[in-house]
C-alpha cells in the first residue's frame, strides 16, 4: 500500500517535537536537597507533603544491596540519576522478579506491597537520585468512578478501578514534564500551591488508570480481535504496523465511519489510531535496539521512511535519542 495524503502515518516533514521541561529536574532536586541536611548515604529522604499526597526525593551516596522500600499507599517511582535494581516482592507474584530501573521510566509500586533495591554503580560523586510520590487509595477511587462515568470500555468486563500490579515502563515527554511540574509544585511556596497539586496529582492518576487500561485491553484484543470494531483494529495494527495504513483500511476493518472509528478508539486506549501506530513502532523499534541493531536497521524495520523523523519521535517518547538507547543497553548487558 502506497503513502497518500491520508495515510495513517503522518508527514516526515513536519516537525513533531515533545513538550520542553517545564524545569531542569536536576537543579529542582538539588534546591530540594539544600532545605534539609544529608544524614544518611544511603536513601536520604527528603519529604515535601500536598494535599493526602506526598513527595520524597531519595539521595543514595553509596553502594548498597537488599535496601527495603515499604508502600503504605500506592507509590509512585520516578528516577532522576544513576540506575537501581529493583526486586520485588509482591504477593501475586510467583517468585521474586529483578527490574533495571533507569530515569524517564515509572515504577509503581501497590498499596501493602515492598520492593528491595540494590544499588549497584553510586559514589559520593555520582549519587543516585530518585523520587516517589504517595497517593491515598481514596484519590485514586474517586478518580477511578469519575473515569467509569465518562469514559467506559466498550464490549469488555473491565472498568477503571486500580488493579494492585507492579507498573514498570517507559514513560512519555509529556509524563515526564508533569513530573517535573510536581516536583516545582511540591517545593513552591504560593497560595494556590495545594489546589494546583491536587490537579497535577489527579494527572498522574489517570496517566496510571490508562496505562492499566490499556494493558487489559490490548490483552483482550489478542485473544478476541472480533470481539468489537476497535479490537479488531488493534488487532490489524499489531499485525501490519511496518506496513503504509491508511484510515480508510481501518474504517473497513473496524466497519466505523472515519468519525466514530477516531472517537472510540480515542475513548478507550487515549490516543489517536496515528499515535496509537507510532507508538507501538517506536515499541517494536526499542526492542531491535537493545538486541544490537543499528539505528538505521531499526528505524526502517518497523515502518518510519525517515530517520530524521524516527529521531524525533523517539525522543518524544522514550526522552533519549535512539542512539543513547542503544548505548544505554548496551552498556547494562555489558554490566550484567
Amino acid at each position: 500500500m502506497t503513502e497518500s495524503p491520508k495515510s495513517l502515518t503522518e508527514n516526515p516533514n513536519l516537525r513533531s517535537k515533545p513538550p520542553s521541561s517545564y524545569l531542569d529536574k536536576s537543579s529542582v532536586v538539588n534546591n530540594a536537597l539544600r532545605l534539609n541536611k544529608r544524614k544518611r548515604l544511603i536513601e536520604n529522604k527528603v519529604s515535601f507533603f500536598g494535599p493526602k499526597s506526598e513527595l520524597s526525593i531519595y539521595d543514595t551516596y553509596r553502594s548498597a544491596k537488599r535496601v527495603r522500600l515499604n508502600a503504605d499507599q500506592l507509590t509512585y517511582c520516578g528516577m532522576v540519576t544513576g540506575r537501581k535494581i529493583m526486586h520485588s516482592h509482591f504477593k501475586n507474584e510467583k517468585k521474586s522478579q529483578a527490574k533495571i530501573f533507569l530515569p524517564n521510566e515509572s515504577f509503581v509500586i501497590p498499596p501493602g506491597e515492598y520492593v528491595e533495591i540494590d544499588f549497584p554503580d553510586t559514589s559520593e560523586l555520582q549519587p543516585t537520585t530518585c523520587l516517589t510520590i504517595e497517593i491515598p487509595k481514596e484519590r485514586i477511587e474517586t478518580i477511578s468512578e469519575q473515569m467509569n462515568d465518562l469514559v467506559p470500555f466498550e464490549g469488555i468486563d473491565y472498568d477503571w478501578q486500580y488493579q494492585p500490579h507492579v507498573i514498570h515502563t517507559h514513560h512519555s515527554s509529556a509524563t515526564q514534564f508533569l513530573i517535573e511540574k510536581l516536583v516545582h509544585l511540591y517545593t513552591l511556596d504560593h497560595s494556590d500551591r495545594e489546589m494546583m497539586i491536587g490537579l497535577g496529582v489527579s494527572e498522574l492518576i489517570v496517566r496510571l488508570l490508562r496505562q492499566q487500561g490499556s494493558e487489559v485491553l490490548l490483552s483482550y484484543a489478542k485473544k478476541n480481535p472480533d470481539a468489537t470494531g476497535i479490537t479488531a483494529v488493534i488487532d490489524y495494527l499489531e499485525k501490519n504496523s511496518a506496513q503504509s495504513l491508511t484510515i480508510e483500511t481501518l474504517c473497513k476493518t473496524a466497519c466505523l465511519s472515519r468519525s466514530k472509528l477516531y472517537t472510540e478508539f480515542k475513548k478507550q486506549l487515549g490516543r489517536s489510531p496515528n499515535e496509537y501506530l507510532h507508538q507501538l513502532r517506536l515499541k517494536k523499534a526499542a526492542i531491535l535496539l537493545e538486541e544490537g541493531k543499528t539505528v538505521t536497521q531499526a528505524c526502517f524495520e518497523v515502518g518510519f521512511k525517515a530517520l530524521s523523523h524516527f529521531s524525533r519521535r523517539f525522543v518524544s517518547l522514550y526522552n533519549c535519542t535512539p542512539n543513547q538507547y542503544r548505548k544505554r543497553h548496551h552498556l547494562l548487558k555489558r554490566d550484567c
